[in-house]
Protein backbone atom coordinates (compact mmCIF):
# COMPACT_ATOMS: atom_id res chain seq x y z
CA UNK A 1 0.00 0.00 0.00
CA UNK A 2 2.98 2.09 0.21
CA UNK A 3 3.80 2.05 -3.23
CA UNK A 4 0.11 2.83 -4.00
CA UNK A 5 0.25 6.06 -1.34
CA UNK A 6 3.28 7.23 -3.10
CA UNK A 7 1.94 7.23 -6.28
CA UNK A 8 -1.27 8.84 -5.69
CA UNK A 9 -0.18 11.50 -3.95
CA UNK A 10 2.58 12.21 -6.61
CA UNK A 11 -0.46 11.90 -9.35
CA UNK A 12 -2.41 14.22 -7.41
CA UNK A 13 -0.40 17.01 -6.30
CA UNK A 14 2.73 16.37 -8.47
CA UNK A 15 6.11 16.32 -8.02
CA UNK A 16 7.03 15.83 -4.73
CA UNK A 17 10.31 14.97 -2.12
CA UNK A 18 9.85 11.78 -0.12
CA UNK A 19 10.23 14.56 2.75
CA UNK A 20 7.30 16.53 0.99
CA UNK A 21 5.54 12.94 1.10
CA UNK A 22 6.45 12.14 4.42
CA UNK A 23 4.88 15.78 5.78
CA UNK A 24 1.22 15.33 3.72
CA UNK A 25 1.20 11.57 5.18
CA UNK A 26 1.81 12.62 9.03
CA UNK A 27 -0.80 15.56 8.44
CA UNK A 28 -3.53 12.95 7.48
CA UNK A 29 -2.53 10.87 10.69
CA UNK A 30 -1.49 8.19 7.44
CA UNK A 31 0.75 6.06 10.01
CA UNK A 32 -2.10 5.47 12.00
CA UNK A 33 -4.73 4.50 9.62
CA UNK A 34 -2.59 2.89 6.85
CA UNK A 35 0.76 1.76 8.87
CA UNK A 36 2.64 3.59 6.85
CA UNK A 37 5.99 4.65 8.18
CA UNK A 38 8.43 7.18 6.86
CA UNK A 39 11.22 4.68 6.66
CA UNK A 40 9.10 2.45 3.91
CA UNK A 41 8.56 5.56 2.12
CA UNK A 42 11.77 5.50 0.82
CA UNK A 43 12.69 1.97 0.10
CA UNK A 44 9.13 2.76 -2.01
CA UNK A 45 10.73 5.66 -3.69
CA UNK A 46 13.77 3.98 -4.71
CA UNK A 47 12.15 0.54 -5.91
CA UNK A 48 9.17 2.83 -7.85
CA UNK A 49 12.26 4.26 -9.47
CA UNK A 50 13.60 1.10 -10.26
CA UNK A 51 10.34 -0.34 -11.68
CA UNK A 52 10.32 2.67 -13.95
CA UNK A 53 7.06 3.93 -12.35
CA UNK A 54 8.88 7.05 -10.84
CA UNK A 55 11.68 9.44 -12.27
CA UNK A 56 14.10 11.73 -10.32
CA UNK A 57 13.20 14.93 -11.86
CA UNK A 58 15.66 16.76 -9.84
CA UNK A 59 17.68 17.10 -7.03
CA UNK A 60 17.44 20.36 -5.32
CA UNK A 61 20.12 22.22 -2.52
CA UNK A 62 19.07 23.21 0.63
CA UNK A 63 21.97 24.46 2.84
CA UNK A 64 24.10 21.20 3.66
CA UNK A 65 21.27 18.84 2.68
CA UNK A 66 19.87 17.74 -1.01
CA UNK A 67 15.95 16.90 -1.56
CA UNK A 68 15.65 14.44 -4.37
CA UNK A 69 11.91 15.36 -6.38
CA UNK A 70 10.17 12.61 -7.65
CA UNK A 71 7.41 12.75 -10.75
CA UNK A 72 5.40 10.12 -11.73
CA UNK A 73 5.74 8.04 -15.15
CA UNK A 74 2.66 6.83 -17.11
CA UNK A 75 4.07 3.40 -16.08
CA UNK A 76 3.61 4.40 -12.53
CA UNK A 77 -0.17 5.77 -13.77
CA UNK A 78 -1.09 2.55 -14.69
CA UNK A 79 0.69 1.16 -12.10
CA UNK A 80 -1.56 3.19 -9.46
CA UNK A 81 -4.51 2.72 -11.56
CA UNK A 82 -4.20 -1.04 -11.55
CA UNK A 83 -3.58 -1.28 -7.91
CA UNK A 84 -6.60 1.04 -6.84
CA UNK A 85 -8.79 -1.23 -8.70
CA UNK A 86 -7.60 -4.60 -7.22
CA UNK A 87 -7.61 -2.22 -3.48
CA UNK A 88 -11.35 -1.82 -4.29
CA UNK A 89 -11.88 -5.84 -4.67
CA UNK A 90 -9.86 -6.77 -1.52
CA UNK A 91 -12.03 -7.81 1.64
CA UNK A 92 -12.65 -4.90 3.68
CA UNK A 93 -13.56 -6.85 7.14
CA UNK A 94 -10.72 -7.56 9.21
CA UNK A 95 -10.69 -9.29 12.41
CA UNK A 96 -8.75 -9.08 15.64
CA UNK A 97 -7.58 -12.36 15.60
CA UNK A 98 -5.44 -12.14 18.69
CA UNK A 99 -7.84 -10.52 20.73
CA UNK A 100 -10.55 -13.77 19.83
CA UNK A 101 -8.14 -16.43 20.35
CA UNK A 102 -7.60 -15.09 23.92
CA UNK A 103 -11.53 -14.61 24.54
CA UNK A 104 -11.29 -18.36 23.43
CA UNK A 105 -9.08 -19.15 26.76
CA UNK A 106 -9.59 -16.51 28.71
CA UNK A 107 -10.69 -19.11 31.45
CA UNK A 108 -6.65 -19.60 31.96
CA UNK A 109 -6.08 -15.86 32.85
CA UNK A 110 -5.91 -14.26 36.16
CA UNK A 111 -9.04 -11.98 36.41
CA UNK A 112 -6.51 -9.47 37.44
CA UNK A 113 -4.13 -9.68 34.89
CA UNK A 114 -7.30 -10.20 32.53
CA UNK A 115 -8.59 -6.51 33.63
CA UNK A 116 -5.77 -4.49 33.08
CA UNK A 117 -4.99 -6.22 29.51
CA UNK A 118 -8.63 -4.58 29.12
CA UNK A 119 -7.67 -1.49 30.46
CA UNK A 120 -4.65 -1.30 28.52
CA UNK A 121 -6.06 -2.63 25.16
CA UNK A 122 -9.14 -0.13 25.81
CA UNK A 123 -6.16 2.97 26.70
CA UNK A 124 -5.02 2.46 23.18
CA UNK A 125 -8.32 2.17 21.00
CA UNK A 126 -9.09 5.71 22.94
CA UNK A 127 -5.42 6.93 22.02
CA UNK A 128 -6.04 6.27 18.42
CA UNK A 129 -9.98 7.66 18.26
CA UNK A 130 -9.12 10.90 20.10
CA UNK A 131 -5.99 11.40 17.64
CA UNK A 132 -7.73 11.15 14.80
CA UNK A 133 -10.30 13.19 15.69
CA UNK A 134 -7.77 15.95 17.01
CA UNK A 135 -6.31 15.24 13.26
CA UNK A 136 -9.53 16.06 11.25
CA UNK A 137 -10.26 19.28 13.83
CA UNK A 138 -6.78 20.50 12.90
CA UNK A 139 -7.38 19.91 8.91
CA UNK A 140 -11.07 21.34 8.84
CA UNK A 141 -9.77 24.34 10.57
CA UNK A 142 -6.93 24.62 7.16
CA UNK A 143 -9.88 24.17 5.37
CA UNK A 144 -7.97 21.03 3.65
CA UNK A 145 -10.85 18.07 4.50
CA UNK A 146 -12.24 16.32 1.45
CA UNK A 147 -15.25 14.06 1.34
CA UNK A 148 -13.16 11.11 1.09
CA UNK A 149 -11.34 11.95 3.94
CA UNK A 150 -14.10 12.52 5.95
CA UNK A 151 -15.47 9.17 4.90
CA UNK A 152 -12.37 7.34 6.33
CA UNK A 153 -12.28 9.11 9.32
CA UNK A 154 -16.47 8.16 10.16
CA UNK A 155 -15.38 4.95 9.20
CA UNK A 156 -12.51 4.81 11.88
CA UNK A 157 -14.38 6.00 14.26
CA UNK A 158 -17.51 3.86 13.84
CA UNK A 159 -15.10 0.46 14.01
CA UNK A 160 -13.02 2.46 17.32
CA UNK A 161 -16.65 2.76 19.14
CA UNK A 162 -17.83 -0.61 17.61
CA UNK A 163 -14.44 -2.14 19.59
CA UNK A 164 -14.85 0.13 22.17
CA UNK A 165 -18.95 -1.89 22.77
CA UNK A 166 -17.32 -5.48 22.10
CA UNK A 167 -14.48 -4.56 24.88
CA UNK A 168 -17.37 -3.53 27.58
CA UNK A 169 -19.34 -7.03 26.64
CA UNK A 170 -16.01 -9.12 26.86
CA UNK A 171 -15.73 -7.40 30.30
CA UNK A 172 -19.38 -8.37 31.45
CA UNK A 173 -18.92 -11.81 30.18
CA UNK A 174 -15.50 -12.38 31.59
CA UNK A 175 -15.24 -10.81 35.07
Amino acid sequence: MTDTMILGLISTFGSMSGYDIQQMMKSSQTDKWANIQPASIYHSLKKLVTEECLILESVQQTGYRSKAIYDITPKGELKYQSSLIESFKELSVVFPTSLYISITFSKDCSQDELKLALDYQENLIMKLYDGMKDAKVQKEQLGKISKTEDLILQNIYEQCELQLKFLEKIRKALL
